[in-house]
Formats: C-alpha cells, sequence, structure tokens
C-alpha cells in the first residue's frame, strides 16, 4: 500500500521479495522526480535496495516491512520498518572476503549517506534508516498536492507512478483506476 501521510512524506508497505524490491525502487525515482530531487535518485534506489534485500535475507519471523521517504530541512531520510528485532551489524570492509559476492550492503550505504543508524522499536521490530542532503543549488520545488477520488469513492494524494507488477497493482488498484480517471 502507498501512503502520502504530507506532501513531503511518501510510505510504501510491501513484501520484501525480489520482485517488489524492483517495485519499491521504481515508486521511490518516480516520488524523487516529482519532488524535483533527481540528484538524490540513483543513491536513494541503491540505499533502499540494499536495506530492502537485508529484510528479504534475513528478516525474521516474515518479509514484510514498510518503506518511508521524507524530505524535511534539506534532508532526505529513507527508512525501512521490519518485524526482526536483531538490529543490523556492519562489517569493516578489510574483514570481507575480497570474492564474496554479499555482505558490503551497509559499508555501501554508510560511503554515499550522510548518515545511517538502525534502532531497535521494542517487539515491533526495528527500523534502519540513511540520510541523503539535497545540495544547495538543488531547485527543490514541492509541489502542492491535490486530492483525487477514486474509483471506489476514497480520496488520495497525487499518484506515485509504479511498476507494472500484478502485486503492485493489487495492493494500490484505487491509485491505479484513480490515475487512469485522472489521464483519462
Amino acid at each position: 500500500m502507498i501512503s502520502q501521510a504530507s506532501s513531503r512524506q511518501c510510505t510504501v508497505e510491501l513484501q520484501a521479495l525480489p520482485s517488489r524490491i524492483g517495485q519499491v525502487r521504481r515508486i521511490v525515482s518516480a516520488q524523487l522526480r516529482y519532488w524535483n530531487l533527481d540528484c538524490l535518485i540513483e543513491k536513494a534506489a541503491l540505499g533502499v535496495t540494499e536495506l530492502l534485500t537485508n529484510v528479504h535475507q534475513h528478516a525474521k519471523p516474515d518479509k514484510v516491512c514498510t518503506v518511508e521517504i521524507e524530505f524535511l530541512l534539506g534532508r532526505l531520510t529513507v527508512s525501512v520498518h521490519d518485524h526482526d528485532p536483531r538490529l543490523p551489524v556492519g562489517r569493516p570492509p578489510e574483514t570481507l572476503d575480497p570474492l564474496a559476492t554479499s555482505g558490503r550492503g551497509l559499508a555501501l550505504i554508510e560511503a554515499f549517506s550522510e548518515s545511517w543508524g538502525a534502532r531497535p522499536q521494542g517487539d515491533a521490530g526495528k527500523v534502519v534508516w540513511f540520510t541523503l542532503p539535497a545540495p544547495s543549488d538543488t531547485p527543490v520545488g514541492i509541489p502542492s498536492v491535490p486530492a483525487y477520488v477514486t474509483a471506489g469513492g476514497g480520496t488520495f494524494k497525487e499518484p506515485v507512478p509504479f511498476g507494472d507488477g500484478a502485486e503492485a497493482a493489487e495492493t494500490v488498484r484505487g491509485h491505479a483506476a484513480a490515475r487512469s480517471a485522472v489521464a483519462g
């Protein structure tokens, strides 16, 4: 499910499966383009991919998680909440096998982000997050967000484009119907 609590926040609930990770990358990219933050797309998409891959590979008892992106005070925060209370353990790059094909995600996030961290959420799991500063010369023009009426009668804010996957279509059926109605 995709929701926007404000014009500067977007939340996506999903199951961290490989097909969904690609869809969330596209959602994050589209939302950042909408916010005129194109310069942050590559790093944000890479970081969210790394965090969701960690949920897919390590989280127990399930793979259900929530991705939130928020832009406030010139800083983008990307966070992933999952139900596993175990905090991630970053390893220094020099301790990794140079031929290993995994295990570098958190080191990568640390290298390109302004800051990152993890915090426990008690019995509800944990949140892992990173921040990216918007360059000072970036014209950040977050437009006002009009409300639209969905086919089912509910309302939502400006639709966020997503991939063509059937799973995403089921999750945000009202968004797709409304987008078609608005475009047509």
